[in-house]
């Protein structure tokens, strides 16, 4: 049993459904929350710091590290019963697949501070942090996620039956018409 099981178990039986039935959600909206942590310390923690005029810099290399914790989590937890690809083939499509989502969640910062230019001296140190924190955590976030979830779950760690069942469906459906053929 996992912490995702314990916590359903005490939800009316209706959400318990509803819970079970989108299981790979939550646990991917846990290791989501999670490596949101891990981003946004890591990328404040550079940019007010050693990469304080490079924030794009400090998003990139931040989203890096929260992709290494991502897919670790990911493979280990939230999509353990699926895949049944090498390790090696896994890694490169989560590595490729989360690539894109670092370009999608830097994507609204770039915009925030280079074509809206939502730097200082341009605007205050509250205006510019909120504006990096809109752009790159609420909405570059958002952005990402939805891609990731989505990508995780056809190409990086696919459903080997719903996979092996359109296969069978397609022979037979082969098989069909070549037999009135």
């Amino acid at each position: 049993m996992s912490f995702v099981d314990d916590v359903v178990r005490v939800l009316p039986k209706p959400a318990q459904d509803i819970a079970y039935r989108h299981r790979e959600l939550i646990k991917f909206a846990i290791v989501g929350a999670t490596t949101f942590i891990i981003d946004s310390g890591i990328y404040f923690l550079l940019k007010w710091t050693v990469l304080e005029p490079k924030p794009v810099t400090a998003k990139i290399i931040s989203g890096v590290i929260a992709v290494i914790c991502s897919y670790i989590l990911n493979r280990e937890w939230s999509f353990k019963n699926r895949g049944g690809r090498e390790r090696h083939h896994e890694a490169a499509l989560f590595f490729a697949v989360s690539g894109v989502g670092v370009v999608l969640s830097f994507l609204p910062l770039w915009i925030s501070s280079y074509v809206f230019h939502l730097r200082q001296p341009d605007v205050s140190f509250l205006v510019e942090n909120i504006a990096d924190f809109i752009s790159a955590f609420i909405i570059g976030n958002l952005l990402q996620m939805a891609f990731r979830f989505w990508a995780m779950r056809r190409w990086v760690f696919p459903d080997e039956m719903e996979q092996i069942m359109e296969e069978f469906e397609e022979l037979v459906e082969e098989e069909r018409r070549l037999g009135h053929s």
